[in-house]
């Protein structure tokens, strides 16, 4: 709980001084929040996979939808390395 309070003081402070900051907060905050739906067992809306997409899970995270994406990066990197052969 005190680290939510600590994150909405932030965000508040932030959001005064530099509406650019605040949003990239924003935004950051939204990422940690999909990663944290995914380790407890998966994205659970569209914006969140969205974002798992974009910017990857924490390694380790055990749920389908990260290892469906590092299986989908592992074959993407693979059918590079033959092309530049």
């Amino acid at each position: 709980m005190n680290k939510l309070i600590l994150a909405v003081a932030v965000l508040a402070l932030a959001s005064l001084s530099n509406p650019v900051t605040a949003r990239s907060l924003g935004a950051a905050l939204e990422l940690e929040s999909a990663r944290a739906n995914a380790r407890a067992g998966g994205p659970v809306s569209e914006r969140d996979a969205d974002l798992l997409e974009r910017h990857g899970c924490l390694s380790g995270t055990a749920s389908a939808f990260c290892r469906k994406l590092e299986r989908r990066e592992w074959r993407q990197t693979q059918i590079r390395r033959k092309k530049r052969r």
